[in-house]
């Protein structure tokens, strides 16, 4: 006798004749002879009793099928089985409506999800096709009830959900000295030691390449002018030897002499060591250049993936003030001045200036010159952006300025905002850990829900509740994806798992992950903090104290829960201050659909990121710090300040200088500067005219405004998804 019922979902249930009685009707309505409720009873007392204790709802329809057909209702069977086809195509209707308009390339939110795709490409189609298949196997058989639900009703978001099955984590901050000085193993070729500038630059990229093909986030390099220095040096050593070759001489004194910094000089007047030690530094400093013009090239080029897409990476540097490291710095920032191919602003690698009190930010710091020039690359090129090391959550106790390695204890971040530095289960650092998984709270929806009650106090206590609710579904579902990551083989992930993860240099290839991934964080996002507010008090907190206040203590009761989400399940959990792409518009979508249209809440096309003042908010640079600061400390699972400046920012270097004094006054942990930038795509000309319909180098009208999108850039808006083109539009300067 059938006792439960196995769902396509996987979900077991009590067994209900009724569901079979009413499919039996509905196909004996179809017929001539109508319903016959005898036989109904009839079939459905055989099936209850000839079932087995547990079928699954297939089996069930099978016996339907064979009870009708040996019936003298033959007829009932046909329409019964014209039902099940029927039922079987509208199941996959959505599916075959997503595959056309990958197949059709329409430009639409499915095929727009990520910008630096391109899904039109056939390998890009095939990551889609790929991506929405494996997404409902996840929501069917990967996730709990509730977690289900919960995404479901769209209160929740799981990033990188197709991924889920494979098991792999989101990113992680190379140690790249692992690789550069022992070598490694990538696909079928071995790499060996890097000897000299040109051969680091190639191995930092396929490191990054390799890493980008084992995990579904970004890849980072925590220390770029630590790591590349060595090279620089002994890049040195070559030419000083090369000299030797060329003139006879030995100058084996110059092979370890004390050098002040890189610069090419003119070599009139000079002669013997003094010429060939300078000649030699000119020599070095054009290699150095040579090396990072190709890095900057090889991550704009190298597809690690299918649909064109390039790695998402980001480089972080600016604290190391030896003579070799200052040479990688400035020639990298004058490589990215230079631009790529004709002249067009590089997309990749995210560079990221680490800024430090004593180091790097003030006139009489060692590296305040390369500062200065840093931030005159910003002003055209978007990049580098600015990590705040004197931030007091971004400190260190083990960081001196006199150790040559202190850049372990340095913060370093991934372009878009993630951040790792605190660990309860090793050494606290950036390096060689990154993020596991995160997911997003929608806790606009949760707001929405709250609006009818008058009483604010008892609206807003309405919402705390809602939120604890959905923190701990969160946290159990972050936890839940943890379990099944911990199950991957280290072979799964040949470098990722050898040489990159802490500790992963004592697994063997059978060796699950789970001794050493729990370094890694688990974040908890959250979007639309604006939006949350105007539908609990009426203002958002750009324009309130009172929403200020609020916001901060909403965050805050975050931080907390996860504090505890930490110790209860053992994790390094974190709030993260989300960087919704499709996801803004995809949130907001629903909730009007099931709200209407709510004045400040869903009467445009996205939800505000995290914690941002919104987009169309008139404010003032200042004002923008002042509000959005005090969220960083509280979302140390990532974040980030912009600021939209007005017109050519070119010539104006003193306006990022201006944006960075901010973020040291205001505490503010990392930022970056948005501008307009006209690019024309065809030639690759850019300059910064507003309204620009004519490319004055080659006369297109193919032309696009280079815009950040959520943390990188995007070479061309064809990309965007609807919600972010709403958001682009809706963008106004900070003045």
């Amino acid at each position: 006798m059938i006792q439960t019922v196995r769902k396509r979902d996987g979900r077991i249930v009590g067994y209900n004749e009724e569901k079979i009685k009413a499919a039996i009707r509905k196909a004996m309505l179809q017929t001539e002879k109508g319903e016959d409720e005898s036989l109904i009873q009839k079939i459905t007392d055989r099936i209850s009793i000839a079932g087995k204790e547990q079928m699954s709802v297939e089996e069930i329809q099978d016996l339907v099928e064979l009870e009708l057909m040996k019936s003298p209702r033959k007829e009932v069977a046909k329409k019964y089985i014209a039902y099940r086809d029927q039922r079987s195509i509208a199941r996959r209707a959505k599916t075959r409506s997503m595959f056309l308009e990958i197949i059709e390339a329409k430009n639409t939110d499915i095929t727009r999800e990520n910008a630096n795709m391109n899904a039109d490409s056939p390998a890009g189609m095939m990551m889609k096709f790929s991506s929405e298949s494996t997404k409902p196997f996840v929501d069917d058989y990967l996730l709990s009830p509730e977690t289900r639900d919960a995404v479901k009703n769209n209160y929740l978001h799981i990033h990188d959900k197709d991924y889920y099955p494979t098991k792999s984590l989101t990113c992680v901050q190379h140690p790249l000295d692992h690789i550069l000085d022992y070598g490694f193993m990538a696909g079928h070729g071995e790499s060996r030691p890097a000897k000299r500038i040109e051969t680091a630059s190639v191995i930092a990229c396929i490191s990054l390449e390799t890493a980008q093909n084992e995990m579904h986030g970004g890849q980072a390099i925590p220390a770029f002018d630590f790591y590349m220095a060595p090279y620089v040096r002994s890049s040195y050593k070559e030419e000083v030897k090369y000299i030797e070759q060329i003139t006879g001489e030995n100058y084996a004194d110059l092979y370890d002499t004390p050098i002040d910094d890189y610069v090419e000089k003119p070599l009139d007047g000079l002669t013997g060591m003094l010429r060939a030690r300078q000649h030699a530094i000119n020599r070095t400093v054009g290699r150095v250049h040579q090396a990072m013009e190709a890095f900057i090239h090889n991550m704009n080029t190298i597809h690690s993936r299918g649909g064109n897409q390039v790695v998402f990476s980001s480089i972080n540097y600016g604290t190391d003030t030896s003579a070799e490291g200052r040479c990688v710095i400035r020639e990298l920032l004058e490589s990215t001045y230079e631009g790529v191919g004709n002249g067009a602003t590089a997309i990749f690698p995210i560079q990221i200036w680490k800024k430090k009190r004593g180091v790097s930010y003030l006139p009489g710091d060692p590296n305040y010159d390369l500062y200065c020039l840093a931030c005159k690359v910003t002003a055209r090129r978007f990049f580098p952006n600015f990590v705040n090391l004197d931030a007091t959550y971004n400190h260190h106790d083990k960081w001196n300025a006199n150790d040559p390695d202190r850049y372990k204890y340095e913060i370093a971040t991934m372009g878009c905002r993630t951040r790792v530095f605190e660990n309860r289960f090793g050494e606290k650092t950036s390096i060689g850990r990154g993020n596991l998984s995160f997911s997003t709270i929608n806790i606009v929806r949760l707001a929405i829900e709250c609006m009818s009650i008058e009483n604010k106090e008892e609206r807003i206590n309405a919402f705390f509740a809602k939120l604890d609710n959905m923190l701990g579904v969160t946290a159990r579902q972050l936890h839940e994806r943890y379990m099944f990551q911990k199950t991957a083989y280290a072979k799964q992930f040949q470098l990722l798992m050898s040489k990159l993860w802490n500790g992963a240099e004592n697994l063997k290839d059978n060796d699950t992950i789970e001794s050493v991934i729990n370094q890694g964080t688990l974040g908890i996002g959250f979007i639309g903090l604006a939006e949350c507010l105007i539908a609990l008090t009426g203002h958002h907190h750009g324009e309130s104290e009172e929403s200020q206040e609020l916001g901060i203590k909403i965050v805050t009761y975050m931080r907390d829960r996860a504090n505890e989400f930490s110790e209860k399940y053992q994790h390094n959990y974190s709030i993260l201050a989300t960087p919704a792409e499709g996801l803004s518009g995809r949130f907001t979508k629903s909730d009007r659909k099931k709200y209407g249209i709510i004045p400040g809440v869903t009467d445009k096309d996205y939800y505000t990121n995290s914690n941002h003042v919104p987009v169309y908010y008139h404010c003032s640079p200042r004002h923008k710090a002042e509000i959005e600061a005090p969220y960083h400390d509280l979302t140390r699972g990532g974040h980030i300040f912009y600021v939209e400046i007005d017109g050519d920012a070119t010539h104006n270097p003193e306006a990022i200088m201006n944006i960075v004094d901010l973020m040291d006054k205001y505490n503010i942990g990392y930022g970056s500067v948005n501008h307009n930038r006209n690019r024309c795509m065809n030639c690759g000309y850019e300059d910064a005219t507003e309204g620009l319909k004519v490319c004055p180098k080659c006369g297109s009208t193919h032309l696009d405004t280079l815009q950040r999108i959520t943390g990188y850039l995007v070479g061309t808006t064809d990309r965007w998804n609807s919600g972010k083109l709403a958001e682009l539009r809706d963008r106004v300067v900070h003045k």
